[in-house]
């Protein structure tokens, strides 16, 4: 590694995960619209031209941005799952993971969800989203191999499965849903998605 000069003015070593981070944080607080490479460099401390050697363009930026998401949504995914529980507390683990990630970085994620249809992203971004949505679909196909779970699509299953999630993360950020009143929420909806809503 190689050593960095005393006078810059930020202390992270690394611009690259220096400009990450100022971004993510303009980000939550300020919109996507705030973003700028320009405006970037100012706060991070650093000529207007240092960016440019990390990110050519703000959509590059937006795409850096993006998979850094994925990555972190995938470790935060991979943590919570634990192959050997039973697929109810396992789902209902791995739903609470996804919610915390979403209602904390409501902004990040609804921008990896856009960047995903940006074609000169789309392979980095596939990779990330099998690393998170495919997980949660892998868990899917192999609960329907033990026959805990109706037959069909994989792929259709998991939207319906990420569309309550992302609804109840809505709620919760959108202030419908008290945060603490969400976990009991889930429980539910994890019950009511493996045994439907019909009187048993």
């Amino acid at each position: 590694m190689s050593h960095m000069p005393e006078s810059r003015p930020y202390h992270h070593g690394d611009l690259r995960a220096a400009l990450l981070a100022v971004a993510e944080r303009t980000l939550r607080e300020k919109g996507v619209g705030s973003l700028s490479l320009r405006e970037l460099a100012r706060e991070t401390g650093v000529s207007h031209a240092a960016p440019g050697r990390h990110f050519k363009d703000k959509q590059a930026l937006l795409n850096a941005l993006a998979l850094a998401g994925y990555e972190r949504l995938a470790r935060t995914l991979d943590a919570a799952d634990d192959p050997a529980l039973p697929l109810q507390p396992r789902l209902t683990a791995l739903a609470g993971a996804y919610l915390g990630f979403a209602t904390e970085h409501a902004e990040l994620l609804e921008l990896m969800y856009a960047r995903k249809h940006d074609p000169d992203a789309a392979e980095q971004m596939a990779v990330g989203i099998d690393k998170t949505v495919g997980s949660l679909e892998r868990v899917i196909a192999d609960a329907q191999k033990r026959g805990e779970i109706v037959e069909g699509d994989p792929e259709r299953l998991t939207l319906v499965v990420g569309a309550a999630l992302q609804g109840i993360a809505a709620f919760t950020t959108g202030g419908m849903l008290d945060p603490d009143a969400a976990g009991d929420t889930l429980d539910d909806l994890v019950h009511h998605l493996l045994h439907g809503l019909k009187p048993r």
